[in-house]
């Protein structure tokens, strides 16, 4: 199972793109998700921002700091 939420500030992980979704939740806006497989084996599913969602395909890695949005690595 994964939760769906937006990355906290002050967490931290790594993972590789599972899937990739977008979709109009809210019936106004625009959402763009990931699911990632972290290290520890769990699934995350994070929303993510538009010009990170394009350019990442299955299988990519994606890096989140604490303090930081994630990124491509």
């Amino acid at each position: 199972m994964f939760s769906l939420r937006r990355s906290h500030r002050n967490e931290a992980w790594e993972g590789m793109v599972v899937d990739k979704k977008r979709g109009m939740t809210d019936g106004s806006s625009m959402y763009f998700y990931l699911k990632v497989r972290v290290s520890d084996g769990s699934t995350k599913r994070v929303r993510v921002h538009r010009d990170l969602w394009k350019t990442l395909e299955d299988g990519d890695t994606v890096v989140k700091a604490a303090g930081a949005e994630p990124v491509k690595k």
